[in-house]
C-alpha cells in the first residue's frame, strides 16, 4: 500500500556552504570532539547490538529503490494537504476552556518514553475531528495497534493513524526558507499547466489574495463599527440614561443640548434631591465604572493559558511586572544544560506561566507573530471573540484606555481565521503572515479613520516581512475598510475619523520654536511614562494577591478612577471626545471650558488643565498593564493633549499681556484671542510627539494627524515636533513600550531594524559538539529507533522544540533532520523499540524516480533530512551571521572548521546573544 502520509517539503541544494576566509579565532574548537563522552555508554547501550534489537530482512533492497536526494516530486508531494488545522488544533483544543499545554515537554515533569510526544499529547483528545470520522467510515480499527497491550504506544500513535500533523508547534519559529521553496514548487506545478482549466485555476490562484484582503478590510470594519456603536450606546449608563430610547447615549438624545428632560440621571430615578442626588450619582457612576471593568476582566480570563516551565517566557500579555525567569547554567546561550536527557525526568517542576490572549492591546505579540515566533491560540476564533466583546466593556468603564492597539489584534485575528479559506495561505505560515500584516493595518485604518496611516504603521512598527507586492495588497485592505467604514457611518457624522478638526488660521514662524519646545517635553513625558509604568509593575502587580487574583487589581484601578475622574469634567470623558475637544479650535458657541473670552480667564484654564493632566497622566500609568483590552495610544495622545493645551494657553496669555512684542509679528495687536495663537493646534502636535514618545512611531504618527486634520499648513509643525520628540526620547529612555514588552517578556524576536556592532566571530557563540546533539552515521546509516527518541527527548527537554539534529559521516555534516520532522517519523514506527532507521544512503537519483509508486518503508527517514543545511565557517564575522538571520529567516545554522561540523547555533540562542550585548551597551 502506498504511504498515505504527505510529506513535508524538503530542502533542495540551493544554499552553498559560505566559508568566507577569515583570521582564526583563538576559541576554534577541534572539528568534532565530542565534550561529554560519558553519553557514548548510553548510545552503546541503545545499538542495535546491546539492545538486542531485530535487524530487519534486507534492508537495503527494500531502501535502495529511494534517493538520498529529495526529489522535486517527493517536495511536491509533501505540501500540506489534510486537515483544516488551525491554531486551536491538537494543542489547544481542550473542553475545560483553559488552555494548558499538556503537549508541550515540561522539564522535570516529562519522563523519558517512547510513546510521549510533543505533537500527539496523551490526553488529547480528536474524536470528533474530521480524521477520526473519515477513518471510522473507511472501516479503520485503532484496537488493532494495541493489541499487544502497550496502551501508552497506541494513544501516541492515534492522532497519526489519521495523518493529523502540526507543521509549526507552540513557540517554534517560522522556517521562512522552507516556505518560500514549498510555495515557489506550487506555483511551478500550477503555471506548467497551459489548458484553458490550467489558466483559469492560474489566473484564480493569483486572486486569491486579493480576495482575501478584502473580505479582511470589509469584517475589520464590521467588527468596528459594531463595537464603536455598542460602546457609544452604553458609555453614558455610568450617568443615567435616556427615557425615551434607552440604547442611546446623552449626546443622541439631547442633542447636544445642556439641559434635556429625556435625560434622567440615577439620582433623579431614585428621587433624591439637591446634594443627596448629587452623592447619589456619584455613587452610581462609581459602581457602573466598577462593574464594567470587572466584567471587562472576567470575559478577558476566559482566554487563560498556561505555558509549561521550560519555555523561556516571562509572559505573553502586558505585564511589565512579570518574574523574569532564573538563567542556570547553560549551553548554547540559553539551552538549560543542567538538565540531561537521562535526568530531565528526576527534577522537581516549576511553576507554568500564566498568560491572557485577550488582555491589553495585543501589538507587542501581533509583532513577534510576524516576526516569525508561533503562538497558537493568540489570534483565534476564542480570543476574537472575547477580546471583541471585553474591549467593548472596557471602553464602557470609563478607564484610561483605547480601542486602537486592541483594534490591531481583532483585525489580525480576522486575518487569521480568513487565512483558512485558501489552502495556499492555510498550509503556509510564511504566506499567512503577508496577509497578517495587511490585517494589522486595517485595524489602525479603521480606528483613526486613517488608511494610509495604517499602511505605514504596518510597515513601520509591525511587519517584520514586507514586500512591494505585500504594501500593495495593505493598502488595498485598508482603503477596502475605509470604505466600508464610511458606508456604515459609525459616528453618524459621514466620516471615517474618530474626530475631525479643521484649523482656520496659519501658522506664525515664531511658533516653530514652541513647536520643538513641545516637542522636547512631550517625547521626555512618553519615555518617562515608559519608566513609571516599569516601577509601577515592578512594584505593586508583585504584590502577592495582585497577583494572584488579576481581578482585584482591576476592581481597585476602576474603585481609584471613578473616585477621582467624576469631579473634573475632562476626566470624566471617554478619550477620543476629550481628545477632539482638546483639540479643537474656540467658536462662539463652544462650551468646553477651554475658550476664554479674555486674558483674564486664562489662568483658571491652566488651573484646571493642569489637575486634569496629573490626574490623566496617574491613571494612565495604573491602568496599563491590567487585565482588560486595553490600548495606550489615545491615552498618551490625551496626556500629551493637555500638556500642549497648557503650553498653548500659556503663549496665549504672553501675546495678550505684550502685544507690541516684536517677536509675534505683529499678530498680537490683530486682535482676537486666537488671531495669533490657536491652542488646538498645541495640543494636538502634543499629543502626536506624546504617542512618538511612547511608540517611537515617527513618520505614521505625522501622515495620521495629517488625515486627521485634513490641513496641509501643519504638515511641518506635526512632522517637526514628532521628530525632535524621538530623538528626545531615545536619548531618555532607548526601548519603546513595546520593545521593554519584547525584552522583558522574553520574546525571539530579531530586530531587522537593529544594526549591532559586533567585534567577535561565530566561533566565539557555537556551542561545543555534544553527543547526544548529533546522529553519528561513520559506522553504519542505520541507527537504532530508540537512540534517536533518546535525542530527540533530550532537544524537547531543554526545550529545542524547533531544533534539529545535524547527520555526521566521519566528522562531515551530511544533512541535518528537523526535531519536529524526526519526532513525525518516529512517530509512524510500527515498531519503535526494534526498528533501525535509514539516515543516508547512496542510491542515484534517476532509480528514485523510477520507482516513486512502489510502497515507501516508514523506518527509511531520509525524507525528511535536509540534505543542505545552511553553513557557515567558524571563522564567519557575526555580522554575516546577523544578516543570515534577518534576511533568511533560519531557525538554525551548521558551523563549520576546516569543512568538518563543529557546532550548531539556534536562532534563539543568537537572539539572546544580541540581548546580552544590548544589556552591556556594546552594540
Amino acid at each position: 500500500m502506498a504511504d498515505k502520509h504527505p510529506r513535508r517539503p524538503s530542502y533542495p541544494t540551493y544554499f552553498p556552504i559560505i566559508s568566507p576566509p577569515m583570521p582564526r579565532s583563538a576559541c576554534s574548537l577541534p572539528a568534532f570532539k565530542m565534550v561529554d563522552e560519558e553519553d557514548e555508554d548510553e548510545q552503546n547501550s541503545l545499538s542495535p547490538v546491546n539492545a538486542g534489537l531485530a535487524t530487519p530482512t534486507s534492508p537495503v533492497a527494500a531502501r535502495r529503490l529511494h534517493s538520498a536526494r529529495t526529489s522535486e516530486l517527493d517536495l511536491r508531494s509533501r505540501l500540506p494537504s489534510r486537515l483544516q488545522l488551525d491554531e486551536n488544533s491538537n494543542l489547544l483544543a481542550f473542553p475545560d476552556g483553559a488552555r494548558n499545554y499538556t503537549s508541550a515537554p515540561n522539564i522535570a515533569a516529562r519522563i523519558p518514553s517512547r510513546a510521549s510526544s510533543i505533537l500527539i499529547p496523551k490526553h488529547h483528545n480528536r474524536s470528533g475531528s474530521l480524521g477520526v470520522r473519515l477513518a471510522t467510515a473507511l472501516g479503520f480499527d485503532r484496537s488493532r495497534r494495541s493489541s499487544r497491550g502497550e496502551a501508552g504506544l497506541a494513544e501516541s500513535k492515534m492522532s497519526l493513524f489519521t495523518d493529523e500533523r502540526v507543521w509549526y508547534d507552540q513557540f517554534t519559529s517560522t522556517d521562512w526558507v522552507h516556505d518560500s521553496i514549498a510555495d515557489a514548487f506550487r506555483l511551478r506545478d500550477l503555471r506548467s499547466r497551459k489548458d484553458f482549466r490550467g489558466r483559469l485555476y492560474a489566473w484564480f490562484d493569483g486572486a486569491q489574495g486579493w480576495i482575501l484582503v478584502a473580505i479582511i478590510g470589509c469584517i475589520t470594519a464590521c467588527l468596528a463599527y459594531f463595537i464603536t456603536i455598542t460602546e457609544s450606546s452604553i458609555f453614558d449608563l455610568k450617568e443615567g440614561y435616556c427615557t425615551g430610547h434607552w440604547r442611546r447615549n446623552k449626546q443622541a438624545c439631547c442633542f447636544a443640548e445642556e439641559e434635556c428632560s429625556a435625560w434622567r440621571s440615577w439620582g433623579q430615578r431614585m428621587s433624591f434631591t439637591g446634594e443627596d442626588r448629587e452623592w447619589a450619582d456619584f455613587f452610581s457612576y462609581v459602581v457602573f465604572v466598577v462593574l464594567f471593568a470587572v466584567a471587562a476582566c472576567l470575559l478577558t480570563l476566559l482566554t487563560k493559558t498556561e505555558v509549561p516551565s521550560n519555555f523561556a517566557l516571562t509572559t505573553l500579555d502586558e505585564n511589565l511586572g512579570a518574574d523574569p525567569k532564573p538563567i542556570k547554567d547553560t549551553d548554547n546561550l540559553g539551552i538549560n544544560m543542567a538538565v540531561q536527557p537521562h535526568t530531565a525526568h528526576m527534577n522537581m517542576p516549576a511553576p507554568p506561566t500564566v498568560y491572557y490572549p485577550a488582555a491589553g492591546s495585543g501589538v507587542a505579540e501581533v509583532k513577534v507573530i510576524l516576526s516569525g515566533f508561533v503562538v497558537h491560540g493568540y489570534l483565534g476564533v476564542k480570543t476574537l471573540v472575547v477580546k471583541s466583546l471585553a474591549v467593548i466593556l472596557s471602553l464602557a468603564s470609563g478607564l484610561s484606555l483605547g480601542k486602537e492597539g486592541p483594534y490591531v489584534h481583532i483585525a489580525t485575528c480576522v486575518g487569521n481565521i480568513a487565512c483558512r479559506l485558501f489552502s495556499k495561505y492555510n498550509h503556509n505560515d510564511g504566506k499567512r503572515r503577508e496577509v497578517l500584516s495587511a490585517s494589522a493595518a486595517s485595524g489602525v485604518g479603521v480606528a483613526f479613520g486613517a488608511p494610509i496611516g495604517g499602511v505605514l504603521f504596518s510597515l513601520e512598527e509591525v511587519s517584520y516581512y514586507f514586500p512591494p507586492k505585500t504594501l500593495f495588497r495593505t493598502f488595498f485592505c485598508c482603503i477596502v475598510a475605509a470604505l466600508s467604514l464610511k458606508f456604515l457611518n459609525p459616528y453618524g457624522t459621514g466620516k471615517i475619523v474618530i474626530f475631525e478638526v479643521r484649523y482656520v488660521t496659519d501658522w506664525k514662524f515664531f511658533e516653530i520654536f514652541v513647536f520643538i519646545l513641545l516637542g522636547v517635553l512631550s517625547g521626555a513625558l512618553g519615555a518617562l511614562f515608559i519608566k513609571a509604568s516599569a516601577i509601577w509593575a515592578k512594584t505593586f502587580r508583585r504584590i502577592p494577591a495582585i497577583k494572584r487574583w488579576p481581578v482585584l487589581e482591576v476592581a481597585l484601578v476602576a474603585l481609584v478612577t471613578g473616585l477621582i475622574s467624576y469631579w473634573n469634567r475632562y476626566t470624566r470623558l471617554a478619550v477620543t471626545e476629550l481628545l477632539f475637544e482638546l483639540a479643537s479650535p474656540c467658536k462662539l458657541d463652544t462650551s468646553s471650558g477651554l475658550c476664554p473670552t479674555n486674558g483674564d480667564e486664562i489662568p483658571g484654564i491652566l488651573r484646571d488643565l493642569g489637575t486634569a493632566f496629573v490626574v490623566k497622566s496617574f491613571l494612565t500609568t495604573i491602568t496599563f498593564g491590567i487585565k482588560v483590552p486595553a490600548g495606550i495610544y489615545v491615552p498618551s495622545m490625551v496626556v500629551g493633549g493637555f500638556l500642549g493645551r497648557i503650553v498653548g494657553h500659556t503663549v496665549q496669555f504672553l501675546v495678550i499681556k505684550f502685544p507690541d512684542a516684536s517677536i509675534w509679528g505683529g499678530c498680537g495687536s490683530e486682535g482676537g484671542l486666537e488671531s495669533c495663537v490657536t491652542p488646538g493646534v498645541y495640543a494636538l502636535v502634543a499629543a502626536g510627539a506624546t504617542m512618538c514618545g511612547v511608540t517611537r512611531l515617527s513618520v505614521t504618527l505625522a501622515v495620521i494627524l495629517f488625515e486627521l486634520t485634513g490641513s496641509l499648513d501643519h504638515v511641518l509643525p506635526f512632522s517637526l515636533a514628532v521628530l525632535v520628540a524621538k530623538w528626545t526620547a531615545d536619548a531618555v529612555e532607548p526601548l519603546s513600550i513595546y520593545d521593554l514588552l519584547t525584552d522583558m517578556n522574553s520574546y525571539p524576536l530579531l530586530d531587522n531594524k537593529l544594526r549591532p556592532v559586533f567585534t567577535t566571530d561565530l566561533g566565539d557563540i557555537t556551542p561545543a559538539v555534544r553527543s547526544h546533539r548529533v546522529i553519528d552515521i561513520s559506522k553504519s546509516s542505520l541507527v537504532a529507533a530508540p537512540l534517536l527518541r533518546h535525542k530527540l527527548e533530550y532537544l524537547h527537554s531543554v526545550g529545542e522544540l524547533d531544533g534539529g539534529l545535524p547527520v555526521v559521516r566521519h566528522n562531515v555534516l551530511v544533512g541535518l533532520i528537523p526535531a519536529p520532522d524526526l519526532e513525525f517519523a518516529l512517530d509512524k514506527l510500527e515498531n519503535e523499540d526494534e526498528s533501525l532507521c535509514l539516515m543516508a544512503q547512496n542510491t542515484r537519483w534517476h532509480e528514485a524516480e523510477e520507482m516513486d509508486d512502489l510502497e515507501t518503508d516508514p523506518t527509511d527517514f531520509t525524507p525528511y533530512i535536509d540534505p543542505a543545511p545552511v553553513a557557515l565557517d567558524i571563522h564567519s564575522p557575526m555580522d554575516l551571521v546577523f544578516q543570515c538571520f534577518v534576511k533568511l529567516g533560519l531557525r538554525y545554522i551548521c558551523v563549520l572548521r576546516d569543512g568538518q561540523y563543529a557546532g550548531l547555533v539556534h536562532k534563539k540562542s543568537f537572539v539572546k546573544y544580541i540581548k546580552e550585548l544590548e544589556q552591556a551597551g556594546e552594540t
